[in-house]
């Protein structure tokens, strides 16, 4: 018997929105203030109090801080593959998400205790880190879990209100924290978040008796697992062919090694996180090559699911890029912002968007509402009016192609960033309203990818591995933090600076044009696959 078959299904909800929901969305909506505000004054709080200590050079504090941050966003989205392994294989998604709640609550007391001490802090940053991964792709999941066949159409709506909702307690937070920071320290900025996110812990514990429950498969042994099928392929043995897949996950194997015996070089963070990279890429390529070998040994429905996972993992792939660009808007682009002009001059600049004292580095981060608030009001817009105009004229939004140009969108953004920065290389004082335009180009493609992602995601992936693929898609934003702390290492490199400085641009304009043509490249490739990808509907029955 399947697990969707176990669910407990309230009788009264066949085809009518869950009633559950609105713990789940609550829940989401006071855990994303609590992450939100935490994170978006975090480079701030680095630079101007905790890495003081350590050097007086601004450029160097900034730099560290920018690897401290995309460091922590690297471990909170590396976390989700351990939250969805425990969630479908032993615990359930509802008791991990409460468990991993708690980490998370001491992580935020650890940072509003530990301001002046680097250890206590960063061991606050950690816990974060690994309970905010270990819930974020289940909560998504689990909301998903709530919905069948008789109700699906109703599940988007909810996914675009889930992610409607994230983005009103990023709003309020980005808004709200970089003010309490100045004005009243660290202790309450980073206090403030953590009684959000033990109000969130509350709120999802409320509806504990209202739930749909998809058990974890811990009792229910299933032998055509993923990594069962997987396994079976690579060890299939075919008279007269050799073992092509073998070699190409022992290349990742090897590849794997060479990147962690360069650790001490490279980093713990970066060396672990390229390794996995090598083996997931290498190893799911070498599954692709052999997956025949494993029918007749597995149901042909088993290996089926198997190849659509590796399908949703190199959609993943191409998806990293964007990342990269849009988390650097909680680092380069507030430190960017932060050597701007506050316009108070100007009659319709928001009077929230502080100035005097410290207002350019608290106005810099303030910057990061515009994402939040231009989410909340173009979800509606893209349903009601963007995408039905689209499927008059022809012209049908599919989910890959949302996410195709949300990818490119994101580069013309960082486009107009790097123009910026041209401007402020020359000398000429820049207002930091002209942040506005890169801003709202970068949201439009975060809708694009992210928004729809979130239903991508869910429906494509079989039943059994719902939680897992949900932690492969949240690790796609890992990897873009690493592309990012590569980048940020090699450019301290002689010869890489040196190339830099030969073609007469700025490290940091070079940098953007950089970042800018990662994500067309990342978009010609992501439009080359998407042509030929099956789309799956993998929703429970009811």
């Amino acid at each position: 018997m399947s697990q969707a078959a176990t669910a407990t299904v309230p009788a009264d909800s066949q085809g009518k929105m869950p009633r559950q929901i609105g713990y789940i969305i609550g829940n989401e909506a006071a855990e994303r203030f609590s992450f939100y505000g935490m994170r978006n004054i975090l480079v701030s709080f680095l630079v101007g109090t905790l890495l003081m200590a350590s050097t007086q050079d601004l450029a160097e504090r900034e730099r560290m801080a920018k690897d401290v941050f995309h460091t922590f966003m690297i471990g909170t989205y590396f976390f989700p593959l351990l939250g969805g392994w425990l969630a479908d294989r032993y615990f359930g998604k509802y008791n991990t998400v409460i468990w991993f709640s708690l980490v998370y609550c001491a992580g935020h007391a650890c940072l509003a205790l530990f301001e002046h001490n680097q250890t206590g802090f960063y061991t606050g940053l950690f816990l974060i880190a690994f309970g905010a991964g270990g819930i974020k792709p289940l909560v998504v999941s689990f909301c998903g879990d709530q919905f069948d066949q008789s109700n699906k159409h109703k599940a988007k709506l909810v996914f675009d209100a889930f992610y409607w909702t994230i983005n009103f307690g990023s709003l309020f937070a980005s808004l709200l924290m970089p003010i309490f920071l100045r004005e009243y320290g660290p202790a309450v900025a980073f206090g403030i978040p953590g009684a959000l996110m033990f109000l969130a812990t509350f709120i999802f514990w409320l509806g504990r008796k209202r739930y749909v429950m998809v058990p974890p498969t811990r009792y229910t042994p299933d032998p055509d697992s993923f990594f069962n099928v997987a396994r079976t392929a690579l060890s299939g043995k075919v008279a007269g062919q050799g073992n092509p897949g073998v070699a190409a996950a022992a290349v990742g194997v090897a590849l794997a090694a060479g990147a962690l015996a360069v650790m001490p070089w490279m980093g713990f963070v970066k060396s672990a996180c390229l390794a996995l990279g090598l083996l997931i890429g290498f190893g799911g390529y070498g599954v692709s090559l052999q997956l025949d070998r494993a029918r007749g040994k597995h149901p042909d429905a088993a290996v089926d699911g198997v190849r659509a996972v590796l399908r949703i993992l190199i959609v993943f792939a191409f998806v990293t890029p964007f990342w990269s660009l849009f988390d650097q808007k909680a680092s380069t682009w507030v430190l960017q912002g932060q050597k701007m002009i506050v316009p108070t001059d100007l009659w319709w600049w928001p009077s929230f968007l502080i100035s005097g004292e410290g207002g350019a580095k608290a106005a810099a981060s303030q910057m990061q509402a515009i994402n939040p608030l231009l989410v909340m009001l173009l979800i509606p817009f893209n349903n009601l009016v963007l995408y039905p105009a689209l499927r008059r004229i022809g012209l049908n939004p599919t989910p890959l192609r949302r996410m195709g140009f949300g990818i490119a969108i994101s580069g013309l953004a960082w486009i107009g960033a790097a123009v910026i920065q041209l401007y402020m290389d020359a000398g000429h004082p820049m207002s930091l309203a002209w942040q506005i335009l890169p801003y709202i180009l970068l949201t439009f493609g975060e809708i694009l990818v992210s928004a729809t992602a979130l239903e991508f995601a869910y429906s494509q992936a079989p039943h059994t591995m719902k939680g897992v693929i949900m932690a492969f898609w949240y690790l796609t934003s890992t990897f873009g933090n690493l592309w990012v702390m590569l980048t940020n290492a090699a450019v301290r490199n002689e010869a890489v600076t040196s190339h830099i400085a030969s073609t007469g641009l700025s490290q940091n304009a070079f940098l953007m044009f950089f970042f800018a043509g990662f994500a067309f490249l990342a978009a010609v490739a992501f439009a080359l696959y998407a042509r030929g990808y099956p789309m799956q509907d993998h929703y429970r029955a009811a």
